[in-house]
């Protein structure tokens, strides 16, 4: 992507935003030729589609300010000289036993000031900053174990679906970005953390039965030739990459959202990328925050 067409100059992004931007011919990811010019073009072009999903949502951050190949790091606090049109949500953390100042992005400049921050990766939680205590999506997290393959999670997750969609649900579909499948229910308010845990473990032990290589319980979700269907990721203080995402792997993929029907035989998680995504003319998920649904 790096120099082509669909590449924004300094001078465009400058015009866009409040944000001071930095290094952008800094190479991030030396495998793609992908530079944070190329990174920041990226977010750009997918905000209208992505924002909605990080809108009052607790963010945590995973920045490689040396570009994927260099040292990586996890942050959830806001650093030092966070702008003033940054929202924060602050929350008493009782693990670190005290206040975490969560980044919210509710704009664009927010969007624009993560991506120069070398933040490739943009990691939600399953609930809003309004409501934290109480999730907002259920997610099934499904990601094989060797020598089994991608066309193993999707036979999985097409299985998973059945079993939503036999319980009255409306299931949405995206890649991981790296070698597994999310599939991502949107719920009413109200619901706790653990009634929405509970659910995943029931669905994930039902298909464990009657499917020989899936896997319901966390001591076996490393087992060889295994599919553990994680229902875990539903607690308190997980999150999940966002839609649209990037992810700090070397062909810079993209957690994409998919139609059931794209997820098929052949499908791969590296064919959804930076350089492929904004090609793309469709949103799968059109709807989703609108179909809030009863466990």
């Amino acid at each position: 992507m790096a120099g082509g067409p669909g590449r924004l100059e300094e001078t465009a992004i400058d015009a866009l935003t409040r944000v001071h931007l930095t290094r952008l011919d800094k190479v991030l990811y030396p495998a793609a030729r992908v530079t944070k010019g190329d990174v920041l073009t990226y977010y750009i072009r997918v905000a209208p589609l992505l924002l909605p999903f990080l809108q009052d949502r607790p963010l945590t951050m995973h920045r490689f300010p040396d570009g994927f190949g260099g040292e990586g790091f996890f942050e959830k606090d806001a650093p030092a000289g966070t702008p003033e049109y940054v929202d924060i949500f602050t929350h008493f953390s009782k693990t670190a036993g005290r206040d975490v100042h969560f980044i919210v992005c509710n704009n664009l400049d927010t969007l624009i000031w993560i991506a120069n921050l070398a933040s490739l990766e943009i990691h939600i939680a399953l609930s809003t900053a309004g409501s934290f205590e109480s999730p907002d999506f259920l997610l099934f997290d499904i990601d094989p174990e060797p020598p089994l393959r991608f066309d193993d999670v999707i036979d999985v997750a097409h299985i998973v679906r059945e079993q939503l969609e036999g319980a009255g649900l409306q299931p949405f579909v995206k890649t991981s970005g790296k070698k597994g499948v999310h599939i991502v229910v949107p719920l009413i308010s109200g619901y706790r953390f653990s009634e929405a845990r509970e659910f995943a473990h029931r669905i994930g032990r039902e298909i464990a039965r009657s499917t020989p290589h899936v896997v319901s319980e966390f001591p076996r979700s490393r087992d060889p030739g295994t599919i553990f269907i994680d229902y875990l990721q539903n607690a308190h203080g997980k999150t999940m990459v966002a839609p649209y995402s990037l992810r700090a792997v070397p062909g810079a993929t993209v957690s994409a959202p998919l139609r059931w029907e794209e997820l098929r035989h052949g499908a791969r998680p590296e064919d959804f990328n930076i350089k492929t995504m904004l090609s793309r003319h469709e949103e799968p998920w059109r709807g989703i925050l609108d179909t809030r649904q009863t466990i």
